[in-house]
């Protein structure tokens, strides 16, 4: 994407960074597999906060970076970060043994069987794909929304609303914890109904800036807290 001369290149270079943003969301079921079970909620809750850190703290650092050395930039030392990341996970990770010998074929067509026999990954995958398809659609648009008419802002100061998040996605390793005590379908249905009520503030405070501060600190708690339950 840094050497990108056109938008067909760009194009074809997002897809390959999509593609490769699969890598945090195979450590997560890493993480519980290795865990003791009356641990698993809060190692979920550990590694689930950093995902989601990374996540809005990039908004912040993009926004500053791309706009005092411009978007290019960025994505060299996002680039570079990558490698220092594959260095580090391919020293210091474990070994993972497979626990079947199935081919990608045919753990692809077992995924319809899974769905069908089991309803409650049914309702965790619904759930968790609205949950984070609310957290995307908002992140996506804010930057457009703070840089318009209603505030005006810069991308660097638009970058810096990353921060609030971070307050809302620090209590991951509180709901982690609960989660190991308490029923997690409980958590999750309190957790969507906070999300649910941080859309209220965007939509009826949003043009402020106090509504739409809580509105971005509960949203972020109750989007990670719901994939964690």
């Amino acid at each position: 994407v840094c050497t990108a001369q056109s938008l067909t290149w760009i194009y074809i270079a997002s897809l390959a960074v999509g593609i490769t943003t699969v890598v945090p969301q195979i450590l997560i079921p890493l993480s519980a597999q290795m865990a003791s079970p009356q641990e698993r909620g809060k190692v979920i809750g550990t590694v689930m906060s950093g995902l989601l850190l990374g996540i809005l703290l990039a908004r912040t650092v993009a926004g500053l970076i791309g706009g005092a050395w411009g978007w290019r930039t960025m994505y060299a030392i996002a680039a570079a970060l990558m490698l220092g990341l594959l260095i580090v996970l391919r020293a210091k990770l474990p070994r993972s043994q497979p626990g079947m010998t199935a081919s990608y074929t045919e753990l692809i067509k077992s995924i319809g069987g899974l769905i069908r026999q089991f309803s409650t990954l049914r309702e965790a995958a619904l759930i968790g794909a609205a949950m984070f398809g609310g957290f995307s659609v908002f992140w996506t648009s804010l930057a457009f929304f703070l840089e318009g008419g209603t505030y005006g802002y810069s991308s660097q100061v638009a970058g810096l609303f990353g921060l609030v998040g971070v307050v809302g996605a620090s209590g991951a390793p509180v709901v982690g914890r609960l989660s190991d005590r308490f029923q997690p379908k409980v958590l999750a249905g309190l957790l969507i109904a906070v999300t649910f009520v941080s859309y209220l503030f965007f939509g009826f405070a949003g043009t402020s800036l106090w509504g739409l501060i809580v509105g971005i600190i509960l949203l972020d708690l109750g989007v990670q807290g719901t994939q964690i339950s």
